[in-house]
C-alpha cells in the first residue's frame, strides 16, 4: 500500500530525529521553560520580523485553535470562517466546545474574502446584539483546505478590512511552509507578522513529529496565554521536545526545503493527471491534489494506494485527494500515475 492520505504519515526529518537523539539525555526545566524552546522562540522571532511577539508551542493543529479562540475572545464572542475552513468542518466542534460559535460564511476556492466579511459583521448589527453572538475574530489557513494560497493583496485586504471593523485576523498555518513555496505565491514570512494578530507555522504536517508553533504579534492577546494553554491541556511537560525539533527544522530553512519537495512531486501528479484528462476538484498548488474518478475508478485504486474521499461530484463520480509530503518518494508518484493510466 502506497500512502497519499495526508503529509503526516511519516515521522520526522532526519535532521530533527537526529536533534531529538543528541538532546535526549539532557535535563531541563518542563513546560517550554528551557533553552532549547528560548533558542527556538528567537528563530522563529527572527525568521518572522517579528522581535517583541510571544510564541508559544503546542502539540497538534485543532489543539492550537482551539487555545487561541479561548484566550482571544470573550465568552459572548465568535469566529468567522470559511465554510471550507479546518476549524468548521475537521475539528469536532472544537471551538464550539469552548463556548465560542463559529460562524460560517461562503468561501471561493477556499479562501475568505473582505466582503463575506462585513456580510456577517452586518447580519450581527441588528439593534438587538446582546442577543446574538459578536463576530470579533476571522479565521483562514494559508494554504486552505483545498489547496489553494492567498496572495498578498488579498491578505492585505482581509487585514484591512479586519482592522476597519475591529476584528483580530487569525491565520492557521498547518500547511505556510506549503504555501510559501507554491507557484504563484507572492507572500514572505514576513508578511504574516505584519498583516495577522496571531498565527501558527505548523510543523506537524511539515517534517516534525508533532508541533504547531504559535506566534502572537498583537499585544492585547498576549496577557495570561501560558494560564489558557495549561487549562486546555496545552502544555506539554516536556516542552523541550518541540523546541528542539523547530529550533532543527529552522536551520538552513529546512521547513522550506520540505514543503518545495512535497509541492513539486504533488503538481508533478498534477500535470499528469491533467495530461490525462483527468477533471479537478480544485485548482491547488501546493500539496493536495484533489481529481475526479469514476467510482469504479476509485474502488481500483484503493487496492494499492491510500488517500480521502472528499465529496460525491454526482451519481456516478467522487472526487478524491491525493497528498503528498517531505518523505514522498518520486518513484511513489510514478507508480500512481502508471495505476491511473491503466484505468
Amino acid at each position: 500500500m502506497i500512502y497519499f492520505r495526508n503529509d503526516y504519515s511519516e515521522g520526522a526529518h532526519p535532521k530533527v530525529l537526529q536533534a531529538l537523539v543528541e538532546t535526549n539525555l539532557v535535563s531541563t526545566p518542563g513546560y517550554g521553560c528551557d533553552e532549547y524552546c528560548a533558542c527556538a522562540r528567537e528563530l522563529l522571532r527572527e525568521r518572522f520580523a517579528c522581535p517583541n511577539a510571544d510564541v508559544h508551542f503546542l502539540v497538534g493543529g485543532t489543539q492550537t485553535n482551539l487555545t487561541a479562540a479561548a484566550a482571544f475572545l470573550r465568552p459572548w464572542e465568535a469566529v468567522i470562517a470559511a465554510d471550507t475552513g479546518h476549524i468548521a468542518v475537521h475539528e469536532t466542534g472544537a471551538i464550539e466546545a469552548t463556548g465560542h460559535k463559529v460562524y460560517v460564511v461562503p468561501g471561493v476556492d477556499g479562501k475568505l474574502a473582505p466582503d463575506a466579511i462585513r456580510t456577517a459583521v452586518r447580519d450581527h448589527q441588528t439593534g438587538t446584539e446582546e442577543h446574538m453572538v459578536l463576530p470579533r475574530m476571522v479565521y483562514v489557513s494559508d494554504s486552505t483546505e483545498l489547496g489553494t494560497i492567498y496572495t498578498r493583496a488579498e491578505l492585505q485586504a482581509l487585514s484591512d478590512t479586519c482592522r476597519e471593523l475591529g476584528l483580530y485576523l487569525y491565520l492557521d498555518g498547518a500547511r505556510m511552509a506549503m504555501a510559501l513555496t507554491a507557484q504563484g505565491n507572492d507572500l514572505v514570512p514576513e508578511d504574516f507578522a505584519q498583516l495577522c494578530d496571531a498565527f501558527y507555522l505548523g510543523g506537524t504536517k511539515n517534517a516534525l513529529l508533532f508541533g504547531e508553533a504559535l506566534v502572537i504579534v498583537n499585544n492585547a492577546l498576549k496577557p495570561h496565554f501560558r494560564n489558557v494553554m495549561k487549562q486546555h491541556g496545552g502544555m506539554l511537560a516536556k516542552g523541550r521536545l518541540l523546541g528542539v525539533q523547530f529550533a532543527a527544522i529552522l536551520q538552513d530553512d529546512l521547513w522550506l526545503q520540505t514543503a518545495r519537495h512535497a509541492n513539486e512531486l504533488a503538481q508533478r501528479l498534477a500535470a499528469a493527471l491533467t495530461a490525462m484528462g483527468v477533471p479537478l476538484y480544485a485548482a491547488s498548488p501546493t500539496n493536495q491534489v484533489f481529481p475526479i474518478f469514476t467510482n469504479a475508478q476509485v474502488e481500483a485504486l484503493r487496492q494499492n494506494f491510500s488517500f480521502e474521499f472528499i465529496a460525491r461530484v454526482d451519481e456516478n463520480h467522487s472526487a478524491i485527494r491525493f497528498v503528498t509530503s517531505w518523505a514522498t518518494r518520486p518513484e511513489d508518484v510514478d507508480a500512481l500515475i502508471c495505476a491511473v493510466r491503466s484505468l
